[in-house]
């Protein structure tokens, strides 16, 4: 018999490659180069430490990528790159996934109680009922790791967890539509 545990590796798993084999979940590129806009209530800075909090109703815009929270803390490193602590309750974020095979690309969606981006390696993290959607898909878990050079997920299930599981909601993909047969010309008049 497996465990509850091996169990839900599994199903995880199972839900991850199947929300990538839906598409590329890959950030829009073009948002690497974008400046970042933060608008809040109020600022604080310190500019010795190389970080910056914004508190009340907070809205984060960098190219298509949007962060709502409660508090924003922003640390920029030695070489420039920006790591973001976002909370509230919860965070929401919403970005657009680079197109594929010249189709527009989904909209990426999700919240969690704390919300941890790293522009540096292009990952993020989501902490405490955590979910993510990419058009009708949807993956919750007490905590979602995203590595958006890859398009690599990882689901963890928790106490916060609904009965401490991972849950993903998977929808039918469509086939591509064939084009239709040839009519064969009408034999030519004698």
């Amino acid at each position: 018999m497996r465990s509850r545990k091996h169990l839900t590796a599994l199903a995880a798993a199972l839900a991850l490659a199947a929300l990538q084999a839906a598409g590329d979940a890959r950030a829009e590129k073009a948002d690497k180069d974008k400046p970042t806009e933060i608008e809040s209530n109020r600022m604080m800075s310190d500019e010795a430490r190389r970080m910056s909090i914004f508190e009340g109703a907070v809205v984060l815009t960098k190219g298509t990528l949007v962060v709502r929270a409660d508090r924003l803390v922003v640390r920029q490193d030695a070489d420039g790159f920006q790591h973001v602590t976002a909370t509230g309750n919860p965070v929401r974020f919403r970005q657009k996934a680079d197109s594929k095979d010249g189709k527009e690309g989904a909209w990426i969606e999700g919240e969690a109680m704390r919300m941890e981006i790293d522009e540096r390696e292009d990952k993020v993290q989501l902490f405490d009922n955590a979910r993510v959607s990419r058009d009708k898909d949807v993956v919750r878990g007490n905590y979602i790791f995203l590595d958006q050079r890859s398009g690599f997920y990882s689901v963890t299930g928790g106490t916060d967890a609904p009965q401490g599981r991972v849950r993903a909601v998977l929808q039918p993909k469509k086939a591509p539509s064939s084009p239709a047969p040839a009519t064969p010309p009408a034999p030519a008049a004698k």
